[in-house]
């Protein structure tokens, strides 16, 4: 199938940018506030979690900020038939009992959600907050920023990677 060209595919595009980020890090910080839902536990979806979890961690001066390696999608648009954890499982027991948020860039599909909740103890408090959710998504997040059915472009993600661009591969 051949890729649109690049304004058909800018036009299907949610471009989120740095400051963009201050604004929904802030966002989600502060509905967790006035929900008077502190987490003891925050655990960044590896990799576009990672920079959610660390922006709320730093917003609330949370100090337990964990992160569990998750891959589902391989390219804009494509996935593995289901998620699958790279690496050695983190060690989760202890959330027993514990409100854990789970932090991430986007609430897609909602399969990376699933399997992640998967990993925590049954009993552990739950919530999820996302920069966006997409409305077909199976596990809707209790807390985003926006929701959106555009494929999203945020600024730490670099089309083509430098490694693949520099091999003389085609990325989007």
């Amino acid at each position: 199938m051949p890729l649109p060209d690049e304004s058909e595919f800018d036009s299907k595009l949610e471009i989120f940018d740095y400051s963009d980020f201050g604004v929904g890090i802030r966002f989600l910080a502060q509905q967790l506030v006035n929900d008077d839902w502190i987490p003891d536990t925050i655990l960044g979806v590896v990799r576009g979690g990672l920079f959610v979890a660390a922006g709320i961690a730093y917003a609330l001066d949370i100090k337990d900020v964990r992160h569990v390696n998750i891959e589902f999608y391989t390219d804009a648009g494509e996935t593995l038939p289901e998620p699958v954890l790279i690496g050695q499982a983190p060690y989760l027991a202890d959330l027993s009992g514990k409100k854990v948020l789970v932090a991430d860039d986007v609430a897609d599909t909602g399969a990376t959600l699933h399997f992640v909740r998967q990993l925590l103890p049954a009993d552990a408090n739950v919530r999820v907050a996302v920069l966006y959710s997409k409305p077909a998504s199976t596990y809707p997040p209790e807390i985003a920023w926006r929701s959106t059915d555009k494929w999203i472009r945020f600024p730490w993600i670099q089309v083509p990677p430098l490694r693949v661009e520099s091999q003389g591969r085609s990325s989007v």
